[in-house]
């Protein structure tokens, strides 16, 4: 399967919920774009690049605070180095994410 077929939800896991983000870095502001057609959510950084690590607590900081988590609950389970990458965040459902996500794009 290419990864142009892929297909992303945010998914139950094991202890919480995972989902895919794409980052887009060099923004004027830190936000929530948009859902891409794939599933996965884009997010707009001020960092500089997507695979140096101030990327990362960047957009680990803005989803726990607009999900209203602790720091700690989030986590990067893959694409650390990479513009893709695989959220988890433990002790919510989908449910839950998906409600956010909501609020925070108005719909």
């Amino acid at each position: 399967m290419s990864s142009s077929n892929r297909q992303f939800e945010i998914k139950d896991a094991r202890f919480g919920a995972a989902f895919a983000v794409r980052v887009v870095t060099r923004a004027k502001q830190t936000g929530l774009l948009t859902r891409r057609d794939d599933g996965a959510l884009t997010i707009h950084l001020m960092a500089p690049s997507f695979a140096d690590p101030v990327a990362n607590e960047e957009l680990l900081n803005f989803l726990a605070t607009e999900l209203g988590i602790q720091r700690h609950q989030i986590q990067i389970v893959a694409g650390a180095g990479a513009r893709d990458k695989i959220l988890s965040i433990e002790g919510v459902t989908s449910a839950q994410v998906e409600a956010q996500l909501a609020r925070l794009s108005g719909g």
